[in-house]
């Protein structure tokens, strides 16, 4: 198994552990979470998941990971799931061949983009966006790692994505549940 397909596997044994930890079990939820990584990883839906949906990006690892962290259930707030989305349907359309650029492609040669992180993390600082500055930091981390081929696939993914659309149904539809 290479390193990037053992990361997809551990990664989605994780992402699917902090899923578990989003169910309503109280006080005991982080340690059930916790005891779903195995779980998963152990039959097989971990390798299922990372056959179906491919490799998680590093963000959704990290999002992951601070749910299972977390004294209690929360979620990330509305604005960057409707962020997320603004970007990525334009972003997946043209990369599928709805106009004239392939965003995607430059993910592969990202000189421009890892110049254009820097006034990022100056106004991820400037705002005092700890928590988003830290992903950013694991990402371009795990982007030089060489893990990742794309400096896309490090940022976001379509499981991602889908979630963020996902908490954006939950708001319309229970707009008291959700924080933010």
């Amino acid at each position: 198994m290479n390193p990037t397909a053992l990361y997809g596997f551990i990664a989605h044994g994780v992402i699917l552990g902090a899923l578990v930890a989003l169910l309503p079990f109280g006080a005991k939820r982080r340690l059930i979470g916790l005891m779903a990584i195995p779980v998963a990883l152990a039959s097989g839906a971990a390798a299922l998941m990372h056959g179906v949906v491919g490799t998680p990006s590093l963000t959704l690892l990290v999002i992951a990971i601070w749910q299972l962290a977390a004294a209690r259930p929360s979620l990330p707030g509305w604005r960057p799931a409707l962020a997320l989305i603004a970007f990525a349907i334009p972003f997946y359309a043209m990369a599928l061949g709805a106009g004239p650029l392939d965003p995607y492609a430059a993910g592969y040669q990202p000189l421009p983009l890892l110049a254009a992180s820097l006034p990022l993390a100056a106004l991820l600082w400037w705002r005092r966006l700890d928590r988003c500055l830290l992903v950013l930091a694991v990402d371009l981390a795990g982007y030089a790692s060489g893990l990742f081929a794309n400096l896309w696939d490090v940022l976001f993914d379509p499981l991602l994505v889908l979630l963020a659309l996902l908490l954006l149904v939950m708001q319309l539809v229970r707009p008291h549940r959700l924080p933010r």
